[in-house]
């Protein structure tokens, strides 16, 4: 066996001698973060969605200021700001009744954080699809007498979705992407922290951030499976166009 060769697989084995225990991990925080994220932002958006469509004028104002802020702003601008200006208005607001600082939990934080930015692109994505279900399909639902809750839980959830999917996919790798950001400010040991702080000591950049690179086309690959799947279920009974 060459010795780069030997070298590579010791420096990827598990236990003291290698980081592939640390790098495993580091994958699996950086899916914890963004699964956590991508489910706050759809909640988000569904939320504003609905808000943008059926909400009186200065409701629409107010989340057509946050979808557009946040579209135009840079993620790591806006990781920054909301990080440290969040952290000090709740410390701030402590301050007004009297109590102490707090220390905000980097997880909580980056979730949010990231779930707050993933919000602002998940409204636009389902208030587009929710435009583009037919409109017959609701006056339909009107003529039988089915209120708000039913008709959104019998007619526009499962007829948005087929046009939703596509971009609700797209967000998801965003996010994956977008959780290695944290790295600048949380100090929590996802994916690319690690992968710094093991390139930093061993001096293996190459080798390290290729090792990283490999399993975030992983994370992909296996992203874009789970969502074909899912497009092909929402599609169910619908005319192929090819």
């Amino acid at each position: 066996m060459p010795d780069w060769l030997a070298k590579a697989l010791t420096l990827l084995s598990w236990g003291p001698a290698g980081y592939g225990d640390e790098l495993f991990h580091g994958a699996l925080r950086t899916i914890e973060i963004s699964a956590l994220a991508y489910f706050l932002g759809l909640t988000i958006g569904a939320l504003a969605a609905t808000g943008k469509l059926y909400g009186p004028n200065w409701l629409k104002k107010l989340l057509n200021g946050y979808t557009t802020l946040v579209r135009a702003v840079p993620e790591l601008v806006l990781l920054l700001l909301l990080y440290y200006a969040g952290t000090d208005m709740v410390n701030t607001l402590l301050g007004g009744f009297g109590k102490g600082p707090v220390e905000v939990n980097g997880m909580a934080a980056a979730v949010g954080v990231l779930g707050f930015v993933q919000g602002a692109y998940s409204t636009e994505v389902i208030r587009a699809a929710i435009l583009a279900i037919p409109h017959g399909q609701l006056e339909a639902a009107r003529a039988f007498g089915m209120g708000g809750p039913l008709m959104a839980r019998r007619i526009i959830m499962p007829a948005m979705l087929p046009f939703a999917m596509p971009g609700l996919a797209n967000l998801w790798l965003i996010v994956t992407k977008d959780s290695a950001l944290v790295s600048v400010v949380g100090g929590i040991a996802e994916l690319s922290l690690v992968t710094k702080q093991a390139a930093g000591v061993t001096k293996q950049y190459l080798l390290l951030y290729l090792v990283t690179a490999f399993i975030y086309l992983t994370i992909t690959l296996f992203s874009n499976r789970i969502f074909n799947w899912l497009e092909r279920m929402t599609r169910r009974g619908q005319r192929k166009l090819v």
